[in-house]
Parts: C-alpha cells; structure tokens; sequence
C-alpha cells in the first residue's frame, strides 16, 4: 500500500458513522493508500438508510472531481473537503504555528526551489510563438494547445546542444545531473476551471451554513476509530489478505456498535 510514509505492507479500513449515536453503518477494509475510490461504495451501501434530510460529510482523502459529480448526479448531499479548504478558512488564519516540527528522520517534504528559475524568468512571446531563457537561448514549441487538468498552455523545451553545456544548468533544472534539457509551460490567463463540481463544493462548504455542518464531521467519526484503535486497542490488523481483513475490521465494529447500543438503552 502507497502511502506518504512510503510503501507498506498492510491495509486501512474507512467507516461511515451516524451522527447521532455514532453507530457505524458502513464498513470496509482495503488496501489502497489513496480513500478516493472507497467513496461511492461507502456512499451505495447506506443508501437503504439515508432520508432527505442526510448530509454526507467527508474528509479531504475522499475528493476527487469525479466523485463530487457522482454524488451531485444521484442527488446525494454531500460536503467533501478539499486540500486547500483550511487555508480559505479565516478561523485558522494562524494555525501554522501550533504544527509539530517534521520528524528529521522522516522528513517527506519536497526540496526547497530557492534560486531555481520559473516561467516568469523566460522571455515568452505568444504571437511571434517564440521563447527565450535566461541564458538567451531559444526553446522551440513542443504544443500551442496543450492541455493539463482542463487547463490549455503552450510548452517549449530546449535543444539539447543549447542546454546541456550551459552555466546556468544548476538554476535551471531541478536535477542537472539526469535532466538533458529545460521544459516550460505558459498557461493561457483567465481560464474558467474545468473542475466545475471541485468549485461547486468549494462554494457550499465555504458558506456559513456549510462550516457548520461539516464542523460536526470530526466530532461524529474521529471519537469511533479513537474507541477501536485506544479502548480496543486495534492498532494493528494481525492477519492477510484482504478478506481476512475486512472480517476483523467488521468485527470490531461490530462490538463497537453493540456497546454503543447498550449504552443508549437500546435493550430497554
């Protein structure tokens, strides 16, 4: 399983938990670092006990444009956190101090690109369909119509004859030592986003009424894997495969669902 501590032998397991008395109605084990194609599966398998009135409410993990359209297509409401939805948020304006230093010996973070030119720093002309790097060199087009994520840009990339006995390499490129030669993009300005459901989420769960009801997410589903993983001590799957595995997550769910119940006087 791939995840962003590297690759692990191992699965996870996602729950779907009722709001009001934290009963677990939907579970699963699987073994996929990424929880974007659990979603619809989880969402399906509720479907004989969500009303009109249900909310379904889903950390960031689980968004991807085509779930949101999925669930915006059954006319499922839902509200799915996007990674950027905290630093939108003004209420947490001042979280990044209160974050924990990385782990030195197990820091993922990206290499810093400090000194490392950008597009800003070549010379782009659209209509001579030309551009030119800091070295004043000149790239030849690769695509005037490219696309990434819906997003049309031109690309250039430079001669290798030009490239690789330049001084400037080391600024250039982020690894010198295996990259022959520069490439870059110029995306066209003012596009519309092409991620239509991603910004139609974005609009509900900024809203003060969206804020609120996926407030209550972390309150409703963070205190049963704290129950399974603290009180009952499942830290850990201690069998393979992944039925194996589904089945004992089942069933510690299953006890939770039955002290829950006895605690809420069900038998009464």
């Amino acid at each position: 399983m791939a995840t962003s501590k590297g690759v692990l032998q191992g699965y996870t397991a996602v729950a779907a938990v009722d709001a009001k008395a934290q009963i677990i109605v939907a579970a699963q084990a699987h073994g996929s670092g990424s929880e974007q194609s659990v979603l619809l599966p989880m969402v399906q398998s509720t479907a004989a006990l969500r009303t009109e009135q249900t909310m379904v409410t889903a950390d960031a993990g689980y968004h991807s444009e085509q779930n949101l359209k999925h669930l915006y297509e059954s006319n499922v409401p839902a509200l799915i956190a996007d990674n950027l939805m905290r630093r939108r948020d003004e209420r947490f304006r001042g979280q990044a101090k209160y974050k924990r230093l990385p782990d030195p010996l197990w820091d993922k973070t990206a290499t810093p690109r400090d000194g490392k030119f950008t597009p800003a720093d070549f010379q782009y002309d659209p209509k001579a369909n030309r551009c030119i790097c800091p070295a004043g060199r000149t790239l030849y087009s690769t695509g005037r119509h490219c696309t990434t994520s819906g997003r049309v840009h031109h690309k250039f990339q430079g001669a290798k004859r030009d490239c690789v006995p330049c001084h400037l390499r080391d600024r250039c490129l982020r690894h010198p030592d295996r990259t022959p030669t520069r490439q870059v993009a110029f995306f066209a300005k003012n596009q519309a986003s092409p991620l239509e459901f991603t910004e139609r989420m974005k609009a509900a769960i900024d809203s003060a009424r969206g804020r609120a009801l996926y407030g209550r997410r972390i309150a409703t589903v963070e205190p049963v894997f704290a129950n399974l993983r603290h009180n009952k001590r499942l830290d850990r799957f201690t069998l393979r495969s992944r039925a194996k595995v589904d089945t004992q997550w089942h069933l510690y769910c299953l006890v939770h669902n039955i002290e829950k119940l006895a605690h809420h006087g069900y038998a009464r």
